[in-house]
C-alpha cells in the first residue's frame, strides 16, 4: 500500500470533514430559530470556503504530479539507456521477489 503524502492526506481529512459538514446540515434541516439559522448560515459560508481550497489543493496537487511526470519524460528522452537499465533492474528485482512467495 502506498505511503500518502502530508498533502493527501490534509485533502482526504478536508473531503471527510466537507462530507459530515454537508450531513449535519441535512440532519438540521428542520431545526428552526434565529440561532440555528445563524449557526447554519455560518456552517454552510464555512463549508462553501473548505470546498474552494479543497479544490485548490486539488489542482495544486495535480499541478504537482503533472511537473513529476514531465521531468520523468524528459529524463527518459535525454537518457533513455539509463531508463532501460533502470526499468530492466527493478523487473529483475521485482521478478526476484516475487519468485520467493
Amino acid at each position: 500500500m502506498a505511503r500518502k503524502t502530508p498533502s493527501e492526506k490534509l485533502i482526504r481529512d478536508l473531503q471527510t470533514v466537507v462530507e459530515d459538514a454537508e450531513a449535519l446540515l441535512q440532519a438540521t434541516a428542520a431545526q428552526t430559530g434565529e440561532r440555528v439559522d445563524g449557526i447554519r448560515a455560518r456552517a454552510q459560508a464555512s463549508l462553501k470556503q473548505a470546498k474552494t481550497r479543497l479544490l485548490e489543493a486539488e489542482d495544486e496537487a495535480l499541478e504537482q504530479v503533472r511537473a513529476a511526470a514531465a521531468t520523468a519524460d524528459e529524463y527518459v528522452h535525454e537518457n533513455p539507456w539509463q531508463a532501460v537499465g533502470v526499468a530492466a533492474g527493478a523487473g529483475l528485482l521485482l521478478g526476484l521477489l516475487l519468485s520467493r512467495r
